[in-house]
């Protein structure tokens, strides 16, 4: 802010040294209209127009881009919601998917078949 401020007073002071240097006195004719004036006075309104004519014609495409502009932010916040959305359904399905994984299946250690069953011949493990 100060910057601009800065920048404002130093234009100022170029332009009222560059009134003061060019006070010739000039005629301008344009079709039926004629205007007599300094010709610091005719070259400042004619960089005035120009400005104004260059702001109006950049109006347009300035419109445009702070409309895309606000488009893609309300955008990305949405996408952002949506992401978070996300995020937690997925940490939801991954806690429902724990409580219904398989849980493995542990075998029950083999019984030992005692001496007696050794000698006498009890029941054999089937061969794999």
């Amino acid at each position: 802010m100060h910057l601009l401020l800065v920048v404002g007073i130093a234009l100022a002071i170029a332009v009222v040294g560059f009134a003061l240097q060019n006070n010739a006195p000039v005629t301008v004719d344009l079709a039926l209209w004629s205007f007599e004036g300094s010709l610091a006075l005719v070259l400042l309104l004619a960089m005035g127009l120009g400005v104004i004519i260059a702001g109006l014609m950049s109006a347009p495409s300035m419109i445009k881009i702070r409309w895309t502009r606000s488009r893609l932010r309300s955008q990305v916040s949405r996408l952002e919601r949506d992401k978070i959305m996300l995020e937690r359904r997925i940490v939801e399905l991954e806690a429902e998917l724990e409580k219904l994984a398989p849980r493995p299946v542990q075998e029950e250690p083999e019984r030992y078949l005692g001496l007696k069953s050794l000698f006498i011949g009890g029941p054999e493990k089937p061969k794999e």
